[in-house]
């Protein structure tokens, strides 16, 4: 595998690179003065970094960590190179670090250090061979998946670590994965003891989170509803923290009824690089014989609860399965009616039972008082609905609010002309679930058989206003046709009276807010991408002021 280094053909000598012509010497966090000849023919990091970089910030503790691994070795040295735009700043952050620093004060070596390695973004790690050829410009990387283990950073070192990794999971099993130097147990919340072997034989899913995180815990609630049930068809759950605090960690620990690794266990670390962690949550699912099943099951989770296990192929394709055959015999009733709830209300409180509006057009529309795109595109929804409905009273919105509280939830509903579920309602998270809706606002289409016409209604009517209704496939294809022909005699090119600097090309865009009408677009602009300036072809100059 190729290694990315910057003058990887030359060696540079230390005492020359990191001294000036004032100056022989490098300092420690105390003050102390430190011969840079003394560094010579040690393996050298240059650690370029700065308390204002927040990456910096993380990364460095993880940086010590393996510094005090390694420098018992005694041929092993970091040299600080700042970046900090202040002394003050520059002794903050250096008072954290165990290793050597270029001074603050030697501005200009600083900056000639970062134009000889190219330093274009920081944190960056080079690394130097004894004789002073760079071993490799991406310190940075190897710290971070390979932490003191990656010493001493050849090539050859960090090849044979990654084929290591190839080969521990072609040979997985539940201890390769939980036991780790000398611990084998997980424990429980009340700091029980429990030995990995115990859970051998079991699925057993890796729940990567971490306490102060929103999405994990509103995910941990729906977790630990599905463990519940589950427990008893030998299903286990292994808490990865990734919490910084042990008070966090604790705090978030005690609300789970399952199993963890100690707080800051060197394993969690080693577990994220191995299952490639990037999102919160995550929930990695261990079949019985320790292969994995699923990368991330916490979507399998959200959208079918404990029917997902055991999280096999086979069962993700009965459920696929399941899931078409509701699609296609879906009907308003089988989404809108529980056991508990069979109606929806008005904006004065009325109630309306959902057998009313069988047989209409209905879109279901998800948006809250906090989100300000809901309520920037709320007056557009408004006109629209009065439009389509003078067209065709059986037609009918219905809000779904994500409000976090009722005052908010009556504040936003009392300006709609139309139904709502009422505010908290169950039917809300099925419905969420159902659509997977992911941001708001959305809204969703459903024919007068109950069918979801279209998810994408939001832009549709955004785009072509009340024209776009009703939101069939077909309906809109042939809109688009009508727009494209029109658009062929619309001058590519042209000026603005307010925007005349530069020309405005006719250009398509996914989604863009017109500097006219200040209201968002969707599809044919004209638009200056110099200036971020685009106009709706309603807004722009008739067509023979732009020629």
């Amino acid at each position: 595998m190729a290694m990315a280094i910057d003058q990887e053909s030359i060696p540079h000598d230390l005492t020359v690179v990191l001294s000036s012509t004032q100056r022989d010497f490098l300092i420690c966090r105390n003050g102390e003065r430190v011969r840079i000849s003394s560094i010579k023919g040690k393996i050298v990091g240059l650690y370029f970094s700065g308390l204002w970089c927040g990456l910096c910030r993380q990364f460095t503790p993880k940086l010590v960590e393996a510094y005090e691994d390694l420098y018992p070795k005694g041929d092993f040295e970091i040299v600080f190179i700042s970046s900090d735009k202040d002394n003050e700043s520059f002794n903050e952050y250096f008072g954290k670090m165990p290793w050597l620093a270029v001074p603050f004060s030697d501005a200009d070596a600083r900056k000639n250090l970062k134009q000889l390695f190219k330093v274009r973004a920081i944190p960056h790690f080079v690394i130097l061979d004894g004789t002073g050829k760079v071993l490799s410009n991406e310190g940075v990387k190897f710290i971070k998946h390979f932490g003191s283990e990656a010493y001493p950073f050849t090539s050859e070192r960090v090849n044979y670590l990654r084929e290591e990794e190839e080969k521990a999971k072609e040979n997985q099993s539940l201890r390769s994965i939980l036991v780790h130097e000398s611990r084998d147990f997980l424990i429980s919340n009340e700091e029980n003891k429990i030995s990995v072997s115990e859970l051998e034989g079991k699925t057993v899913g890796l729940y990567f989170a971490m306490a102060s995180h929103k999405g994990c815990k509103n995910f941990t609630l729906k977790l630990a509803d599905v463990y519940k049930k589950l427990k008893q068809k030998n299903f286990e759950i292994a808490l990865i923290s990734l919490d910084e605090k042990y008070e966090d960690f604790k705090q978030g620990f005690e609300t789970m009824p399952w199993l963890g690794l100690p707080f800051k266990d060197k394993n969690c670390e080693r577990l994220v690089r191995y299952f490639e962690h990037k999102l919160l949550p995550q929930l990695v699912v261990i079949s019985p014989d320790g292969k994995t099943l699923q990368q991330n099951a916490v979507k399998l989770v959200e959208e079918y609860g404990d029917q997902a296990f055991p999280f096999t192929q086979e069962k993700l394709v009965t459920l696929a399965n399941l899931k078409k055959e509701k699609l296609e015999a879906q009907t308003l009733e089988s989404i809108l009616v529980t056991a508990d709830r069979d109606f929806v209300i008005s904006n004065v409180g009325l109630k309306v039972p959902v057998s009313k509006l069988v047989g209409n057009n209905i879109v279901l529309y998800f948006a809250a008082q906090w989100s300000l795109p809901s309520r920037e595109f709320l007056p557009k929804l408004i006109t629209t609905y009065e439009e389509i409905k003078k067209k065709d009273e059986n037609f009918e919105v219905i809000f779904i609010s994500s409000d976090q509280d009722e005052s908010s939830f009556n504040n936003l509903f009392s300006s709609m002309p139309w139904l709502a579920l009422p505010f908290d309602d169950e039917r809300k998270t099925f419905l969420s679930r159902r659509f997977n809706i992911v941001g708001i606002p959305v809204a969703i289409a459903i024919s007068t058989s109950g069918c979801t016409v279209n998810t994408q209604v939001r832009q549709l009517l955004e785009t072509h206003g009340a024209g776009a209704y009703p939101f069939t496939e077909e309906h809109i294809k042939n809109l688009q046709q009508r727009l494209d022909k029109t658009t062929m005699g619309w001058p590519k090119k042209g000026k603005d009276e307010i925007h005349n600097e530069h020309e405005l090309a006719l250009i398509h865009q996914q989604v863009y807010l017109c500097s006219g009408c200040k209201e968002i677009g969707y599809g044919w602009s004209f638009f200056c991408k110099r200036c971020d300036y685009g106009l709706h072809p309603k807004c722009a100059p008739k067509q023979e002021d732009m020629n």
